[in-house]
């Protein structure tokens, strides 16, 4: 169910990202304009098929949450990496390019690989949630981590600076999603506990971070290594959260464990592939 959940949440996520671009699109940005400014957002507003676009982000995201209430933190994540498969079609019918053999080659490499990771991995076992000074010490890696990422790529050529924030991105992309689960868990004592629970407004300044480095990756103006980065640095990022924080097992075997890190690089490949596609480097100039 989970993995249905996350397939579900990846489609959601990608139709999201193709009608954000198609109503991006039809906007021109006037020469010496910010193309990010307070003024291109209003007039994305007032265009019902951008609101769509976020709506189906929303959505995407409630079927994130259910997916990782009810299932691992080393499944789901690696899943929502077809969102980049599943924009491909929807994104060539939208601009009309064509899907050539390359960006077949890799979404098909992409899914290959993520079903031979999860076979071969078996995730099993898990916590929803973690004591606090786990957390801690969880946020200050992540911070550390993040921000040498960040001062790292000041003053670097645009393709190692995009390359460095999309790692950051990543990190923190994987972060949010386990602070999405912890929760999802408090639901069960009810909407007044959620509310005075420390994990939501964590996830809130942690969306905020995360989503404030996406964009200075993208703004860099190299679209392929941001792209990719922050596709590949999610899922590695969650998995190594789910086995460390949340407890979270792999079948360790040694043809198992093998096989599933094969899975895991044939589909950083191909997302690699895909992230110089022209049709997903647009979706996430607009987006």
């Amino acid at each position: 169910m989970e993995v249905l959940l996350a397939i579900a949440a990846a489609t959601l996520f990608a139709l999201g990202t193709v009608l954000q671009q198609r109503a991006a699109m039809g906007e021109e940005v006037p020469e010496g304009k910010d193309s990010l400014g307070a003024g291109l957002l209003i007039r994305l507003v007032r265009r019902p098929v951008w609101l769509a676009g976020i709506a189906f982000d929303a959505i995407g995201f409630v079927c994130q949450a259910a997916a990782l209430g009810i299932g691992r933190l080393a499944v789901v994540q690696p899943v929502l990496a077809l969102q980049v498969v599943f924009a491909l079609p929807l994104g060539a019918r939208l601009s009309h390019q064509h899907i050539g053999r390359r960006e077949l080659a890799g979404a098909a490499v992409v899914t290959a690989g993520i079903a031979l990771f999860l076979v071969l991995s078996n995730p099993e076992g898990g916590r929803d949630d973690a004591p606090f000074h786990e957390w801690l010490i969880t946020f200050v890696a992540a911070a550390v981590i993040c921000g040498s990422l960040v001062l790292a790529s000041r003053g670097r050529r645009k393709e190692l600076r995009a390359a460095l924030l999309g790692m950051a991105t990543g990190i923190l992309w994987g972060v949010s999603a386990a602070l999405t689960k912890a929760t999802v868990d408090q639901l069960d004592d009810g909407i007044a506990a959620l509310i005075v629970d420390w994990h939501l407004y964590a996830l809130l300044v942690v969306g905020f971070f995360s989503v404030s480095l996406a964009q200075a990756s993208l703004q860099v103006g190299a679209l392929a290594p941001a792209i990719a980065t922050q596709s590949i640095f999610d899922p590695v990022s969650s998995v190594i959260l789910g086995i460390t924080l949340l407890q979270e097992t792999l079948d360790v075997e040694f043809w198992a464990a093998a096989g599933s890190t094969l899975g895991l690089l044939a589909c950083f490949s191909g997302l690699i592939v895909l992230a110089r596609s022209p049709i997903v480097q647009e979706q996430a100039a607009a987006g």
